[in-house]
């Protein structure tokens, strides 16, 4: 099987902070390879933009060696770096003065898609939008792309659905949460929708929990001040782990379209019950002088949280009595994301004395292997009666299908469907606002009086020892982290 590529009609892609970070690392070599592959052809143009003096021959250098940096091995070839960079504009434009807007909209072709990535901070996202409508830079169907946070609670997200919406129609406006663009997040989808082995028991009378844990084993040292004002809970659970969460729960949708698929997400936030404080843990990993999470944040009396793990119930029919078990951290044992999903035991045992019956699991890896592997029970080879052990059926995506090529990066995926007008794998503007909804409560308990502090925990574990508490009361077990 062949990666089938479909190319995409020509474009402009306006790139707001293109020489800042996240532009250098992901967005300026997944474009690259989009070109490299030929979904997109050379005469679409991408514009950088920044209050950097840049010409458009510095801009070019800046992008080639980013490429050379940061692009996949063997992929970087001069010659298709020189063909990509013939591609590239640079315009200095002020995001909150009147400096080259105008020169940015004389660049813009008027019969090609058009597009706004802000890969800025969040507080420049309503002064850009502004001026690309009272500049007329934009056109009523143009595209505007925003990376996450997408507020800081509640009412900052609605403040800011509001700017985006008096200049712009939600059909336009694209939330970028990369977790959606990864290859296993959209196969969760065809597994359960595609397949009707699985949708029937999809439920709580054959699933007895669902664990879903994403886990980086780096700290924050770098962004520590940013981070400190965010904390594990709003950097991840707010929005990483909640599309994860609903991906796995919500209902098969009417059709595969943008607003059916984001209803049926919607639903399930909606459907979550408040989350007491006895069901969170929260913790901060602690290292040598100089290398804790307090040393990084630059805050000695920091009372934010780089660990946190809680169970989650939603209210429905098809979850009611199955808890989602969420978990999320810095400095653990290992860099891993997946969802796992436990079936309940088999309801009656017929091998009388022969231990190990135990329920089917089906984990869904994100990273760093991408892939889907269900646990069985099989007789364990050999004569001398009926002996169970447990086997893996295993799909990894490197190793099933390697004439698709490389994965791509989520980045690739995610501009190439902002070009399209596909706006499946972004977040609607209820959708974020229903998940602070549900977050504030949760993050205003901690400022009460008595609450109890983050944990310590030491790095490369599996987080603080309330995480376990949380699952041994239940009678379950967390999964192993790196194993």
């Amino acid at each position: 099987m062949v990666s089938r590529v479909i190319p995409v009609d020509p474009f402009d892609l306006v790139l707001f902070g293109a020489t800042g970070d996240l532009a250098r690392r992901k967005i300026l070599p997944s474009l690259f390879h989009r070109f490299q592959i030929a979904q997109f052809c050379p005469k679409s143009r991408i514009i950088g933009s920044s209050r950097s003096k840049l010409d458009r021959a510095g801009f070019q250098d800046l992008v080639a060696q980013a490429i050379r940096d940061y692009g996949q091995d063997g992929e970087t070839g001069e010659d298709d770096i020189k063909a990509f960079v013939e591609l590239l504009d640079y315009v200095p434009v002020d995001a909150r003065g009147d400096m080259g807007w105008q020169e940015l909209k004389s660049h813009l072709r008027p019969d090609v898609v058009r597009a706004f990535y802000l890969s800025v901070g969040p507080s420049l996202f309503p002064d850009i939008a502004s001026r690309l409508s009272s500049c007329g830079v934009a056109t009523p169907d143009s595209r505007i792309v925003l990376e996450k946070p997408f507020g800081h609670d509640l009412a900052s997200a609605q403040a800011l659905n509001a700017a985006l919406r008096d200049h712009f129609a939600e059909s336009q406006i694209y939330r970028i949460d990369h977790y959606l663009g990864k290859e296993t997040v959209q196969n969760l989808m065809a597994l359960r929708f595609a397949n009707s082995l699985f949708e029937p028991l999809w439920n709580s009378t054959h699933i007895d929990h669902v664990q879903i844990t994403v886990a980086e084993s780096i700290g924050v040292a770098g962004r520590g001040e940013y981070y400190d004002r965010s904390g594990a809970m709003r950097d991840m659970v707010q929005n990483h782990l909640m599309q994860l969460l609903c991906l796995t729960a919500m209902e098969p949708p009417s059709r595969f379209t943008p607003n059916a698929v984001r209803d049926e997400k919607v639903k399930v936030i909606e459907a979550l019950e408040p989350v007491t404080q006895d069901n969170i843990a929260r913790g901060q990993y602690r290292g040598k002088t100089g290398n804790s999470y307090l040393d990084h944040a630059g805050n000695p009396g920091s009372a934010t949280e780089s660990f946190i793990a809680m169970k989650v119930e939603v209210a429905n029919w098809r979850w009611a009595g199955t808890p989602f078990y969420l978990r999320t951290g810095k400095c653990l044992r290992a860099r891993e994301s997946e969802i796992a999903v436990y079936f309940r035991d088999p309801p009656h045992n017929i091998f009388e004395g022969a231990a190990g019956v135990h329920g089917n699991i089906l984990v869904i890896r994100l990273q760093p292997d991408e892939g889907i592997t269900l646990r069985t029970t099989i007789k364990d080879p050999g004569p001398g009666g009926m002996r169970l052990t447990g086997a893996n059926l295993d799909m990894t995506f490197a190793d099933s299908l390697p004439e698709s090529g490389r994965a791509q990066d989520a980045y690739e995926r995610l501009i190439m469907d902002v070009i399209r007008g596909n706006q499946t794998l972004f977040m609607r503007g209820d959708e974020v606002e229903a998940a602070w909804a549900w977050a504030d409560p949760i993050i205003a308990g901690w400022t009460q009086i008595g609450a109890p502090a983050p944990q310590p925990y030491d790095q490369g574990s599996s987080g603080p020892d309330d995480s376990l508490l949380l699952m041994h009361r239940d009678n379950r077990r967390w999964r192993g982290i790196g194993t």
